[in-house]
C-alpha cells in the first residue's frame, strides 16, 4: 500500500483492487454521481454489472490493474484503472472519484501515481478516452502533459494522450 499526498495536503493510501472489493466497489459507484459514472463509462450506468465488476476485480500482470485510493477508514474515495496493450507500449487509464471527495486533488495525485505505474511497465504513450463535455477531466489531463485531439468518427469524444 502506498500513501499519497494532494497538493491541498489531503492524504489517502492506494493499493491494487482485489476479488474481494467486490461488495466495496458496489458501494462506492453508488457514491459516484449520475454524470461522473457517465463520464467513466462512456454509457449510462445506474449500478455496476457483473461483467463491469469483474473488470474492476481484475489484475494481468502489468497489462490490467485497478487501484483504489482509500481514506483512513478503508473507505474508496477513488478508482483508476490502467490497462496496457499487450505490447506494453499504449496505456489507457480511467479515474473516477466519490462525488464527496471532488476537488480535493485525489484526481490529480492518482492521475500522477498511475502515470509513474505505467512507466515502470514500460508504457511509452498513455491515453485517455474522454466524453466532450468532461470539461474537469480534460482540463486536468493537459495540465498534466496530456496533448487533446479528435476521436475520429466519434464526434463525442476526445482523446488524450501523454508520451514518455
Amino acid at each position: 500500500m502506498t500513501e499519497l499526498h494532494t497538493r491541498t495536503g489531503f492524504s489517502f493510501r492506494v493499493r491494487p483492487a482485489t476479488a474481494a472489493d467486490g461488495e466495496a466497489l458496489t458501494a462506492f459507484f453508488g457514491q459516484v454521481s449520475d454524470e461522473d459514472r457517465r463520464f467513466r463509462f462512456l454509457s449510462a450506468v445506474q449500478a455496476l454489472t457483473q461483467a463491469q465488476l469483474s473488470d474492476l476485480t481484475r489484475h494481468e500482470d502489468q497489462a490490467h490493474e485497478n487501484y483504489l485510493a482509500l481514506g483512513e477508514d478503508g473507505t474508496i474515495l477513488a478508482v483508476a484503472t490502467l490497462a496496457a496493450d499487450k505490447r506494453r507500449e499504449t496505456g489507457e487509464v480511467a479515474i473516477a472519484i466519490r462525488t464527496d471527495h471532488k476537488g480535493r486533488g485525489i484526481g490529480w495525485t492518482l492521475l500522477d501515481h498511475v502515470a509513474q505505474e505505467a512507466k515502470g511497465w514500460g508504457v511509452k504513450r498513455l491515453q485517455s478516452i474522454e466524453s466532450r463535455e468532461n470539461h474537469a477531466a480534460i482540463a486536468l489531463e493537459q495540465e498534466k502533459g496530456f496533448t487533446a485531439s479528435p476521436v475520429e468518427g466519434e464526434p463525442t469524444l476526445m482523446l488524450l494522450e501523454r508520451t514518455f
